[in-house]
């Protein structure tokens, strides 16, 4: 079983790891719910220097002894001192495939979720400046927290779909899949270029703005269209 992870696949998200706006424009940083939607974004991108020319999705992978699921708390690492949430759209491959074209991804994945790329900040910043790799930051253990899957025949349209995570009973992070820069179908016809997919497989499509860090007793649930499919957390 493989993860994929895509990154960057919003907007707001990237410009807020940029930095670029501070709190009082309105984007959102450190977990603070971000009330400029990505569009929004996108007009703003035009007044400053673009980030990306993004011609095709950028993604890494995790292991599968990253995944965490059935609800089980996820502990905070003893290596890391700033731990973050990305909540994300996450879907699971259930047939065999390679070379995809995109009109036929669809038919590679019925079941979706929501899940949690959880990444060591510090250490990613720190192998950021080095120009070294971060897979420490964003695939150790449990660092991929996944919800329930159930049917995307559940949801009229896949590619405008609400999501929010809550920590504490507070909304943290809000996105709507129309809002990504590559669909799910893109993806998957990319990655399936370079790697087979297999039943089981997981996709991490990206996450908005409003990350922020996780502390000990913290309580995360994730909502997919209204419905709760994640829940567990952080000791």
């Amino acid at each position: 079983m493989k993860i994929f992870a895509i990154g960057f696949n919003y907007p707001s998200h990237t410009r807020e790891m940029k930095g670029i706006f501070t709190p009082r424009t309105g984007f959102s940083t450190q977990g603070a719910v971000s009330t400029t939607s990505d569009s929004d974004f996108r007009e703003k991108e035009k007044e400053v220097v673009p980030f990306f020319d993004l011609q095709e999705p950028i993604f890494f992978m995790k292991p599968d002894t990253a995944l965490l699921q059935r609800g089980r708390p996820f502990f905070l690492p003893d290596f890391s001192e700033e731990v973050h949430y990305e909540m994300e759209v996450v879907v699971k491959i259930d047939r065999l495939g390679k070379n995809i074209a995109e009109r036929f991804a669809h038919r590679y994945y019925s079941e979706v979720t929501v899940g949690i790329d959880f990444t060591a900040r510090d250490l990613q910043r720190r192998q950021k400046e080095r120009g070294l790799p971060w897979e420490i930051a964003k695939s150790f253990d449990n660092s991929a927290a996944i919800g329930t899957f159930v049917s995307k025949s559940d949801f009229e349209e896949l590619s405008n779909l609400d999501f929010h995570l809550d920590i504490n009973g507070k909304t943290v992070q809000r996105g709507n899949t129309s809002d990504m820069i590559f669909t799910v179908d893109k993806i998957i016809s990319y990655i399936s270029r370079f790697f087979t997919l297999k039943v089981g497989d997981i996709l991490f499509t990206g996450t908005p703005a409003g990350v922020g860090s996780v502390a000990i007793n913290d309580h995360l649930q994730g909502y997919l269209g209204g419905q709760k499919l994640l829940d567990f957390r952080v000791k």
